[in-house]
C-alpha cells in the first residue's frame, strides 16, 4: 500500500487531494497544527475512529517550522510520496505577516526538504508553488517565463520554488514544483475573493447581506475547479523523472466578470450591490495571470474540465445550499 504525506491536509487541495489517494488506496498521513478548537471541517468526513480497523486516514500534529518534529514524522512514516501544500496562502495577509509567512512557506519548505535528504528516504517531493511567481510578467505565462513576485507570499514560495529545484539537482530528489495557477471551490477559505463573492451572493439572496466590498475588479485571473487541480500533483509525482508544470485553464477573466456571472445566476444586478472600497486594494497590484498548461496537457495528459464561469455557478448553488 503506498503512503502519503500531506502537509497542509486540512486546507482546501490538502481535502481533495486526501479523497483522491484513498480513493487510489493510499494510506494517508497528514500534519495538522495544534488548536484549541477542531480545525478539521474539510476531512472530517473522511476521519475514521483511529481504533478502527482498516483505518487509513492519519493526522498527526506538527508544524512545518519544526524542522526536528518533521524529520522524526518522516522516518516513522516513510512515505512514498510527500505533497507539501502547507503554507500562510493569503497574499493580501502576508503584507501584514510577512515574517510569519517567510518563516512558513519559505523556511519550512527547506526544513521539509532537509528532512528527506537527511533521512534518506526514497520519497517523491511535491512543492504547492503558485502563479503569484510570475507577478508583472505579462500572461500568458509558462514554466519559462520570468518570475517577478509582487508580494511576501510571492517571495517566499520563490525561496521554496528555487530551494526544491536546487535539492533536485544536488542530491538528486525527486522534487518537483507544481506552479499551480488560481483554484477554487465550495472549500475555498472565505476571505478569498472568489468564495467572498459567491458566499455573499447566497447572502444577499436570501436577504441576510445587503453590500459586498471589493477592492480591484479589474484584475484578471484563470480560475480552475481545486477539485481538478489534485489529480495534476498526483500525476507528476507519477512521473519517472521529477519537473516543474504550470497547471492552469488557460481561461483569464476579470474579478468583476466572475461578479457578473456569480450575481446573475440568482438573477440578481451586481452593480447594486458590489462597493469597492481602497482598503483591499494590495500595496503592490499583479494585474493579470493566465496560465499556458501545455506542458501539463502533453506530459501529464491533465487538463482542466471546468471553467471560470461553471465554476463561480457550482460555488454560488453550493453556498445557497449551505443556508438551507
Amino acid at each position: 500500500m503506498p503512503r502519503a504525506l500531506i502537509t497542509g491536509i486540512t486546507g482546501q487541495d490538502g481535502s481533495y487531494l486526501t479523497e483522491l489517494l484513498l480513493e487510489k488506496g493510499y494510506e494517508v498521513h497528514g500534519l495538522i497544527r495544534r488548536a484549541s478548537t477542531f480545525n478539521t471541517s474539510r476531512i472530517d468526513h473522511l476521519f475514521k475512529d483511529p481504533h478502527e480497523l482498516n483505518n487509513k486516514l492519519h493526522l498527526h500534529y506538527g508544524d512545518i517550522t519544526d524542522s526536528s518534529g518533521i524529520t522524526n514524522l518522516l522516518r516513522e512514516i516513510e512515505p512514498h510520496e510527500v505533497y507539501n501544500l502547507a503554507a500562510q496562502s493569503h497574499v493580501m495577509v502576508s503584507f501584514t505577516m510577512p515574517t510569519y509567512t517567510a518563516q512558513v512557506d519559505a523556511v519550512g519548505t527547506i526544513a521539509l526538504l532537509e528532512a528527506i535528504r537527511s533521512s534518506k528516504l526514497q520519497t517523491k517531493f511535491y512543492q504547492a508553488s503558485t502563479s503569484e511567481l510570475f507577478g508583472s510578467t505579462p500572461p500568458p505565462q509558462n514554466e519559462l517565463s520570468k518570475f517577478q513576485p509582487r508580494s511576501p507570499y510571492a517571495a517566499a514560495k520563490l525561496y521554496a520554488y528555487w530551494t526544491t529545484v536546487n535539492y533536485r539537482d544536488a542530491y538528486n530528489l525527486h522534487a518537483t514544483n507544481g506552479i499551480l495557477f488560481n483554484h477554487e471551490s465550495p472549500r475555498r477559505g472565505e476571505t478569498f475573493v472568489t468564495r467572498k463573492i459567491t458566499r455573499a451572493v447566497a447572502n444577499i439572496a436570501n436577504g441576510s447581506d445587503e453590500k459586498l466590498y471589493l477592492g480591484n475588479l479589474d484584475a484578471i485571473r484563470d480560475w480552475g475547479y481545486a477539485k481538478e487541480y489534485v489529480e495534476s500533483m498526483w500525476r507528476m509525482l507519477q512521473q519517472d523523472e521529477p519537473d516543474d508544470y504550470v497547471v492552469a485553464t488557460g481561461v483569464g477573466a476579470t474579478v468583476r466578470e466572475f461578479c457578473v456571472e456569480a450575481f446573475s445566476h440568482v438573477n440578481l444586478d451586481w452593480e447594486k450591490y458590489v462597493i469597492e472600497d481602497s482598503r483591499y486594494l494590495r500595496p503592490t497590484e499583479v494585474s493579470a495571470l493566465v496560465g499556458d498548461p501545455t506542458k501539463a496537457k502533453k506530459q501529464l495528459n491533465w487538463s482542466a474540465k471546468t471553467l471560470w464561469r461553471e465554476l463561480a455557478d457550482l460555488m454560488v448553488d453550493a453556498d445557497i445550499d449551505m443556508l438551507n
